[in-house]
């Protein structure tokens, strides 16, 4: 009782406090995120740059996937980054007339071509990325191998929209293998 004789607010429980926390940690979490991905925008604005410049982020995106997964079909590539055709088309030409992408035809299907970087087109990739490598490198270089898995780890289970694997001593576990593929955009 408070001292006007009413009934004051009881405790909060231990599921409530757990809530809150996890509210605030999210928030965290969320403010942490915003700020990654605006400097991940950078980076790849750089990196498009770097590539061709004057290259946009976008045809950016459709290229390190193309360099990624290659040989692919528009189609395909379509489906991978969730575009519409026309725009992968339109994007797949800029990318031809920059010396970045070839087409070859598809073995399996003669109405398709299959569409692959050029020999040059993945050195210019390779040389526009190394120098966010060495900052990512450089930003990480006090942390220990099992953290850098451990964060890759929890990451992915994220974006896969699951808890993360049940091996929670920072070793690779239920995601072993997990690397940056497709998904990739730098």
């Amino acid at each position: 009782m408070s001292a006007d004789g009413t009934a004051s607010d009881p405790l909060p429980s231990p599921e409530d406090i757990l809530d809150e926390d996890r509210l605030r940690a999210t928030a965290r979490l969320d403010a942490e995120f915003s700020r990654l991905i605006s400097r991940f925008r950078r980076v790849v604005a750089d990196n498009a740059n770097r590539l061709s410049p004057g290259l946009m982020p976008g045809s950016y995106k459709v290229f390190t996937t193309i360099a990624s997964i290659g040989p692919v079909s528009s189609r395909e590539l379509a489906d991978a980054l969730q575009s519409d055709k026309g725009l992968i088309s339109r994007t797949v030409r800029e990318l031809e007339d920059l010396g970045l992408v070839e087409r070859a035809p598809d073995p399996n299907d003669g109405r398709s071509a299959l569409l692959s970087a050029t020999t040059e087109g993945a050195e210019r990739l390779a040389a526009a990325r190394r120098p966010h490598e060495s900052m990512m490198a450089r930003a990480l270089s006090e942390w220990s191998v099992d953290d850098i898995d451990q964060l890759s780890r929890l990451l992915h289970a994220l974006s896969e929209g699951r808890r993360p694997s049940g091996d929670e001593s920072g070793g690779r576990g239920a995601d072993e293998g997990h690397a940056a593929g497709a998904d990739d955009p730098r």
